[in-house]
């Protein structure tokens, strides 16, 4: 197995995606599940930018990576200074990394337009920025910025510019389609023609995902003979992102059969992808492959059946090779097959019988609003529920929720519960930012002496959608809420005229589902 360096610059190129923005403490958080997914290279940031970014390197230096070196970024020196006078390079050394990424010019527009400096003088700037950095003991990366671009208007030039990169000793020849313009083809022809002129170099490629092809450029110029990919986690970075690593990763160690992670470690990928998401407060991408919820959902009636049948219908790799899992979508549309399939997940056993009761009540109450494709937790629920092993936690008493907004414009929520667990009555009061938060806190303290487990789970998302939108206020909501522990993500749902009592239902399913799944292992 050939080997392919990885090399992430999530902390920097993601960063620069629209909405996304890291903590220090976040940074050092996506280092550490980086280093332990097996990448070779983490990029930390401008080290010239501001001082967090420095600081990052500062502590990420405590934290005794194993697998991955950190790399500074930062640009050649600026044609009116000296390398030893220059503030990016001079960063980049203060860094202490172990290696250097160095964004170059190469397309004659930029050196005329940006950098205001000759042809010839750029070459000179290129070359001393390399040398400085590799005097002071540095591995160095020559990302030659728009490269694609400036071949295209000018091969000979753009060439040179590599050339002068490699003669100074650059490590790595990084090619750049900064902006993710360029075809697969485009960059195979160009990247080949590349790699038989440096052929005793390690050359790279970096793509953005202006034109949907970032992932196809990458794996092009691959099969072009390039062995260093950069890319993102989840394909963050400016404008429509970069090359998505998650999908690089398993398609170059699974479909090409590269040396990239070994299994052990893809086998954390989808735990990592969703982990980012989280740190940055980022909506997950459903349909992202491989490692998104829906990469190996199926809603289809027979594509479960053959499913069940065999593994391979319908799906390119079996899910937990990427650490991922299979799910079997619920819906009105649902065949047999579908909740046969759900069984058989549930270790309950093919009962034909009890497949159709249960497809016979998921339509009824899909009928009057109820979703269960994003409400797993309130279908494992129902399916107890008709089988008659279902035992409810505590029994609701009453509830009373009240909103006040005074003059003053602050408005204060609280929810009282009376419920009994056992024998045992409990009635607590809850304040919040609104109703649902109240009645949330407020069942929380009702039920928290009883079942300690409660203080591991999270409501991660809340959503209400309106079922009949015709009747105008009347009209029934649905409200599904995701909630998460330590080990798992689970939906529910409930729907009412009322929105306090569609959200009720759905937080009593999130707790229910919770104590049952907790009671089973």
């Amino acid at each position: 197995m050939e080997k392919i360096q990885l090399y992430d610059t999530t902390l920097r190129d993601g960063m620069q995606a629209e909405g996304v923005s890291f903590s220090l403490e976040d940074k050092l958080a996506i280092a550490q599940s980086l280093d332990k997914l097996g990448l070779d290279y983490i990029e930390g940031g401008y080290a010239a930018s501001n001082r967090k970014e420095m600081q990052f390197f500062e502590e990420v230096a405590k934290l005794g990576l194993r697998n991955s070196k950190i790399v500074a970024f930062g640009n050649t020196r600026k044609a009116k200074s000296t390398v030893s006078d220059d503030r990016s390079l001079n960063a980049m050394l203060a860094c202490k990394a172990q290696a250097g990424t160095l964004v170059a010019k190469t397309w004659d527009l930029h050196v005329k337009d940006v950098l205001n400096c000759s042809l010839d003088e750029n070459l000179t700037i290129c070359s001393e920025s390399v040398e400085y950095l590799k005097k002071h003991g540095l591995e160095v990366i020559f990302d030659a910025e728009h490269f694609f671009d400036g071949y295209k208007h000018n091969p000979e030039y753009s060439m040179k510019v590599l050339a002068a990169g490699a003669q100074a000793g650059a490590n790595t020849i990084v090619l750049c389609d900064t902006n993710g313009g360029c075809l697969p083809i485009e960059v195979y022809d160009i990247t080949k023609l590349v790699c038989e002129q440096f052929s005793g170099l390690t050359i790279g490629i970096h793509t953005h995902n202006d034109t949907d092809c970032a992932t196809a450029n990458s794996l092009a110029a691959v099969r072009a003979g390039a062995r260093h990919v950069q890319g993102t986690m989840n394909g963050l970075g400016e404008r429509c992102g970069n090359a998505n690593l998650c999908v690089l990763a398993p398609n170059l160690a699974l479909k090409l059969g590269f040396d990239v992670l070994n299994t052990d470690k893809l086998k954390t990928l989808t735990e990592v992808s969703r982990s980012i998401f989280e740190i940055g407060n980022l909506t997950p991408v459903m349909n992202m492959p491989y490692v998104g919820e829906s990469a190996f959902a199926h809603k289809g009636g027979l594509h479960i059946d053959a499913l069940r049948k065999n593994k391979q219908t319908y799906e390119h790799i079996p899910p937990d090779l990427v650490g991922n899992e299979r799910r079997f979508l619920i819906s009105e549309l649902s065949g047999r097959s579908t909740v046969l399939g759900k069984l058989e997940k549930s270790q309950i056993g093919e009962d034909k019988q009890l497949a159709s009761d249960i497809l016979k009540r998921v339509q009824e109450l899909e009928n009057q609003g109820y979703q269960f494709e994003s409400a797993d937790g309130s279908f494992d629920l129902l399916v107890k529920k008709i089988i008659g092993s279902y035992r409810p936690s505590f029994d609701l008493i009453k509830y009373n929720v009240t909103v006040e907004k005074p003059a003053s414009g602050h408005i204060f929520t609280e929810a009282t519960i009376k419920l009994k667990v056992g024998d045992k009555i409990e009635h607590v009061v809850g304040e919040g930012d609104g109703p649902v938060n109240a009645l949330d806190a407020a069942l929380r303290k009702a039920l928290g002496n009883f079942y300690p487990g409660l203080k591991d789970v999270h409501l991660i998302d809340y959503k209400v959608r309106v079922v009949n939108a015709k009747a105008g206020t009347a009209a029934k909501v649905r409200v599904i809420i995701e909630s998460r522990d330590k080990n798992s993500i689970w939906g529910t749902v409930g729907v009412s005229e009322n929105i306090i009592d569609a959200s009720w239902q759905a937080l009593v399913d999130s707790v229910e589902y919770k104590l049952q799944k907790d009671a089973i292992q």
